[in-house]
């Protein structure tokens, strides 16, 4: 049995978090000091590539100096929590829900949250003792999806990911969504500041 309650912590407080994919070492940093300064304290830095974990590992040291703590992201093997552990990660985050890297990322002091987009993953997860949950991808799950998994799992606390934008955060956090992710859309300067006034 694992346990993710830990995101009651990491993530109870903040509507919002930042996923800094393939944005390179540089630019990783630079976008999540932006986010920090402006109140979003939960970053996610993808790792994919070497490239990728080397900036999870300086995000990581660069959030630890604030007290806060990353994420890494698109964690899909158990090699992939190896690498987030040895560059600071606090957590890991997959897009689907596979229990071996649930098991791995436990094992390892890090609470995984795992990607559902059915009742049967979001009862497997539950099952799992697993509370936090990431819905993916969101955008086309739909704002109401989230009010239908209210019903049968009562228990359950989403994460929305996947095309999520500061225009659409509002309707997905009123449709009962913990968590708004923005990934992509931070190519656009512009959604930082926009998504900080969602703070207010």
């Amino acid at each position: 049995m694992t346990d993710n309650s830990m995101f009651d912590e990491i993530l109870g407080g903040i509507p919002l978090m930042a996923i800094l994919r393939g944005m390179g070492v540089e630019r990783s940093l630079a976008v999540a000091t932006t986010a920090w300064d402006l109140g979003i304290e939960a970053v996610e830095v993808p790792v994919q590539t070497p490239t990728d974990v080397e900036a999870l590992r300086v995000v990581a040291e660069a959030a630890a100096a604030r007290g806060f703590r990353v994420g890494a992201g698109t964690v899909v093997t158990p090699e992939h929590v190896r690498q987030a552990k040895d560059a600071g990660a606090a957590f890991t985050v997959s897009p689907g829900f596979d229990v071996e890297v649930v098991r791995a990322s436990h094992d390892a002091g890090l609470p995984a949250l795992p990607g559902v987009a059915t009742a049967t993953e979001v009862q497997r997860a539950l099952r799992e003792g697993l509370t936090w949950m990431k819905a993916f991808p969101a955008s086309l799950l739909g704002a109401g999806w989230f009010g239908a998994m209210h019903g049968p799992f009562p228990q359950a606390t989403f994460v929305a990911t996947g095309r999520m934008d500061a225009a659409a955060a509002p309707t997905f956090l009123k449709a009962g969504v913990r968590v708004v992710a923005v990934g992509s859309a931070l190519e656009d300067p512009a959604q930082l500041p926009a998504l900080a006034q969602l703070l207010a």
